[in-house]
């Protein structure tokens, strides 16, 4: 579905990542994981076209849908279901195109729109949006009311609905538990698990991942490595991995300090010396 082919990213003159080649599929749920300002958002930045790679290709099968959640939250009147439901594009145009088509009076364009709506279940997105709200804390009768009534921790849980509500074939979610309640996280935790996108999870919370992710994406210097499983799973192969790459270190510098004895005692003996 979506390609990563030899890609080099820099920022500035840092080097985030170089040589990353790896393929994301519909459906999985992947972790990205690694230091602070290893370049994650960055990543997603790239994803999401507001980066150019330095070197290589990123290859899309078709027209993807991109779903991210908002870092600010604008302080309207707007209800807080009807801000939730801005986050499907679809939706949205196709009720502006329905309102154009009945002010022009044009049957025809009226008769299509509403069977596109039916196709995408836009006469029940009210209904799906309002348990959606619900999942992450939001009471019936806060559901109508304006945006700017809320704090700011509540205003993030309705752009993460915004982004969830979208019908996304690519859904980048960096931190999306720092806002809520463990309601909230273990009700987020099952609506990913049946969310028909690739997803990609940053995040530092480590119950989260296991929950939630089969596949981690770890930053490791200016590597990408790729790894199957939970978190848990990747921290015991990424150990086993370190270990061996320490053993093998020992065995090489054995193997040097073996030689450079051997050439140091006999590269002056005239017998010794061309084998030294």
């Amino acid at each position: 579905m979506l390609s990563l082919n030899d890609l080099t990213l820099r920022i500035g003159s840092k080097l985030l990542f170089e040589h990353a080649s790896f393929t994301l599929y519909r459906g999985e749920k992947i972790g990205i994981v690694g230091p602070n300002g290893a370049g994650k958002t960055s990543l997603f930045r790239l994803l999401l076209g507001e980066l150019e790679a330095d070197q290589g290709s990123l290859e899309v099968a078709g027209a993807l849908r991109y779903a991210t959640v908002k870092q600010e939250t604008p302080g309207v009147d707007m209800s807080a279901i009807d801000y939730v439901l801005d986050g499907d594009p679809v939706l949205r145009q196709l009720q502006a195109d329905e309102l154009k088509a009945i002010d022009a009076g044009d049957a025809d364009a009226i008769a299509k729109i509403h069977e596109e709506l039916a196709h995408i279940d836009g006469y029940t997105a009210s209904a799906r949006a309002a348990p959606l709200m619900a999942g992450l804390g939001f009471a019936s009768d806060e559901l109508n009311r304006p945006v700017k009534s809320f704090s700011g921790g509540w205003r993030m849980r309705l752009n993460l609905a915004q982004a969830l509500i979208c019908r996304a074939d690519v859904l980048l979610l960096d931190e999306p538990t720092n806002h809520l309640d463990l309601d909230a996280i273990l009700w987020l935790e099952k609506f990913l698990k049946d969310f028909d996108a690739c997803v990609l999870i940053i995040s530092h919370d480590r119950d989260f991942l296991d929950a939630t992710i089969r596949r981690v994406i770890h930053f490791d210097g200016v590597e990408l490595n790729c790894y199957a499983g939970d978190f848990s799973q990747f921290e015991r192969m990424r150990s086993e991995r370190m270990s061996q790459a320490q053993s093998a270190f020992v065995r090489q510098e054995r193997t040097r300090a073996h030689l450079e004895s051997f050439i140091t005692r006999f590269k002056a003996k005239a017998s010794k010396a061309k084998q030294a």
